[in-house]
């Protein structure tokens, strides 16, 4: 073999050089390209993280928020139904009262009626007994024709005495009035 001209070796180193700088080279843009990789890959690490964290902190607020509205709806259902237990209770007195209205109602008209045979009972006993006709009295309330005989007052179809009315017929002292 023969050995290489000095302009060749010279080409050579040359070469050499250019190799070895660019080898430099690429080693600085890898090893500059690793650190970016890393410090990328450590970014989105942290970033990880932080949305981890963040996703996490919401997801607990979300279920305390659940846990807060489902107590209050608890709450609210417990409040309708008091509310509605109330409203059917004052729809029962509602119902109470109407008929008590309609039989005040029903007083109200009969009023005059019971005013007039009030006074007309008052002046009865103003009156009291009639002397020297005792016979006659007891005949005309015992006669047929009359509707208060006392045979037939109970057994009268328009005019019946109830129980309680049976018990009060002893007492005589009744005094008749009316409030409104």
């Amino acid at each position: 073999m023969s050995l290489p001209s000095p302009v060749q070796i010279r080409e050579a180193n040359a070469h050499l050089v250019a190799v070895h700088r660019r080898v430099a080279e690429l080693e600085r843009r890898l090893e500059a390209a690793d650190n970016t990789v890393r410090e990328q890959a450590e970014s989105l690490i942290r970033k990880d993280e932080q949305l981890r964290a963040a996703t996490q902190e919401i997801t607990e607020a979300k279920d305390r928020e659940i846990v807060y509205l489902h107590e209050k709806l608890c709450k609210s259902e417990e409040t309708i139904q008091k509310f509605q237990n109330t409203v059917k209770e004052k729809d029962a007195l509602i119902g109470q009262l109407r008929h008590r209205c309609q039989l005040l109602d029903n007083i109200c008209k009969s009023r005059p009626l019971l005013d007039g045979m009030l006074s007309h009972m008052a002046e009865a006993e103003r009156l009291g007994p009639v002397t020297g006709a005792a016979e006659t009295i007891s005949l005309s309330l015992t006669d047929g024709d009359s509707n208060c005989s006392p045979g037939r007052m109970g057994n009268h179809k328009d005019f019946s005495l109830s129980e309680d009315d049976m018990d009060d017929q002893d007492l005589d002292d009744i005094v008749f009035g009316t409030t409104v």
